[in-house]
């Protein structure tokens, strides 16, 4: 079925790069994609997978072979060791992996109207947080999530294993500064959508249940460290806080991010039944 490596030729280490440097994934405008669950999602949402790479001594499964006869992409058998080293589990080897094409990060991917709630992860360093919070995001209704400023890789393979395929599910913009995404929210409600923008803070003036989140809200999620830029904070019209009344003084950013998400959808879902 095409091409077949087994050795660490030049097309190997172009794999591996894509799965250890930001810069080669954003040059060449791909990533690579582990894992049956993202690889079938990336599938049904329509991604261009332009490479597929298979176990060449494996019997494959009847999904798999699904997968290899019904896309569209380059095929490529791939010995057992390499396909190893790509999958990026110890104990296990990997069937199938997939080479997908970058989206544009262009805020017009993120859907508008009325009831719309996106989450912007500002400056976030983990790239696990980020594919917890887009899977937080994609189960709880959001519309779309941004991530600003210096912040770690949507594309990192932690940060779409996070995500347990939900990447592929939810329009997911990354923006260089919060500028631009203020100049999209001014567009949107330009068209008489009136968006509210909400910051999570500890210091907080009101609990995140008091917000009204069934009108259109831009939520602000801040850096794990730091919290919000000045900038965010500036743009905020209100700040909310998680009620807490344990020992910890702070909650994970991307925890953080999922109780709103749930309060979001509780009070939407409440007033769907009305």
């Amino acid at each position: 079925m095409g091409l077949r490596v087994s050795g660490r030729n030049a097309r190997f280490q172009q794999w591996e790069a894509l799965l250890h440097n930001r810069n080669k994934r954003q040059r060449r405008g791909e990533f690579l994609v582990q894992g049956v669950r993202p690889i079938a999602m990336a599938v049904e949402h329509g991604w261009q997978i332009r490479e597929l790479l298979y176990d060449s001594s494996a019997q494959l499964s009847s999904w798999a072979r699904e997968v290899l006869d019904t896309v569209r992409a380059e095929k490529v058998a791939v010995s057992r060791d390499l396909m190893h080293e790509l999958g990026g589990k110890a104990e296990s080897v990997p069937e199938l992996l997939a080479v997908v094409a970058l989206p544009a990060d262009d805020l017009s991917r993120i859907p508008v109207g009325p009831t719309m709630h996106t989450v912007v992860f500002d400056r976030p360093t983990s790239p696990g947080n980020i594919g917890t919070l887009v899977r937080s995001a994609d189960a709880f209704g959001a519309s779309g999530v941004i991530v600003t400023g210096h912040a770690a890789d949507v594309y990192d393979p932690k940060a779409v294993r996070a995500s347990t395929g939900s990447l592929f599910a939810l329009p997911v913009v990354r923006v260089p500064a919060h500028q631009a995404v203020l100049s999209w929210v001014a567009d949107v409600r330009a068209d008489g959508i009136g968006m509210s923008i909400v910051g999570t803070d500890e210091h907080g003036a009101r609990d995140v249940a008091e917000y009204d989140f069934t009108r259109p809200t831009l939520t602000l999620i801040g850096n794990e460290t730091t919290g919000l830029s000045s900038g965010w904070r500036a743009a905020c019209d209100q700040l909310v806080r998680i009620p807490m009344s344990g020992a910890a003084s702070s909650l994970n950013a991307a925890t953080a991010a999922t109780v709103v998400l749930y309060e979001s959808a509780r009070q939407r879902s409440a007033t769907a039944r009305r």
